[in-house]
């Protein structure tokens, strides 16, 4: 026989069921959230330990790499130095010692273009190393006929990297919106700091008119180096175009346009013609 429940009993019932829910229904949120957040936080750092070491080994590799190349190098091999040095390179390792010592060895085995390629590529990275311009130099120095010379304002940009353009353009910044805070925060000092407000204004327009332009030269102006004993510029983009001119190892042009497997380039004396692509290196402005 069933007990009639008063209206209190039940009332009393029914909340005690309705706690009892609300305490499972949390429950089963907080342990979650507990062993989610501590094995994903192991997880971060042991990937982190993981990718520091494999950034280890990936240079000591390279390093090995390197070494051996030179060694082969000092040993008059410079076939294999220069695909041992060619093969850093497809690994995605780049410095300016690996671009010289690889113009170095192009050098060697005769191949005046390539060497300028290489070297021209380590100058971009230093731009003020005096032996890799000195032998740059003397590889153009052994170029026959007329050659595209980058102008001397392009020279200029191209004393610093874009890395450089850009930390000194930052750099400038700073200080300028440094000082400008300062002459609100102090407002006595403002006739006493004018002078300087106004150069480092004037410095900070400069600076990013520079990185501005020397952007512009390095995506928008490349350059492309012969890298065959001798190559014959067409008039066309097509094998069956009439010759244009001849144009042999070494010699660095001015790119116009692409188009497919072909490159229009113009020399120093303003000769214009289309390329096979695969004759050239083309390489980005100064």
């Amino acid at each position: 026989m069933k007990t009639c429940l008063s209206f209190r009993q039940i009332e009393k019932r029914r909340k005690t069921a309705a706690v009892q829910d609300t305490t499972a229904f949390a429950g089963a949120f907080v342990p979650r959230e507990a062993s989610w957040t501590a094995p994903a936080l192991w997880r971060f750092w042991i990937l982190a330990f993981m990718l520091v070491c494999a950034g280890n080994l990936l240079a000591a590799d390279v390093g090995a790499d390197f070494n051996t190349a030179n060694k082969l190098y000092a040993e008059g091999k410079f076939a294999a130095a220069a695909g041992a040095y060619e093969k850093i390179l497809q690994s995605g390792a780049v410095s300016p010692a690996l671009w010289f010592n690889y113009g170095n060895t192009e050098f060697k085995l005769g191949q005046r273009g390539r060497a300028i390629a290489a070297y021209r590529r380590a100058e971009l990275l230093a731009p003020r190393d005096t032996e890799v311009r000195a032998n740059l130099n003397f590889v153009r120095n052994q170029v026959e006929g007329p050659v595209w010379r980058a102008s001397r304002w392009e020279e200029w940009l191209g004393a610093l990297t874009l890395n450089e353009w850009a930390m000194l353009a930052a750099g400038v910044f700073w200080l300028t919106f440094t000082l400008l805070a300062v002459r609100q925060v102090r407002p006595a000092w403002r006739l006493r700091l004018r002078s300087l407000t106004f150069s480092l204004v004037l410095l900070t327009i400069l600076s990013c008119a520079g990185l501005s332009a020397a952007t512009a030269v390095h995506f928008s102006n490349p350059t492309a180096v012969v890298v065959e004993p001798e190559a014959t510029a067409r008039s066309g983009p097509f094998a069956d175009a009439q010759e244009a001119f001849q144009i042999r190892d070494g010699a660095e042009l001015a790119v116009l346009n692409r188009r497919n497997d072909w490159v229009q380039v113009a020399d120093g004396s303003g000769r214009i013609g289309w390329l096979p692509a695969k004759q050239v290196e083309v390489l980005p402005g100064a």
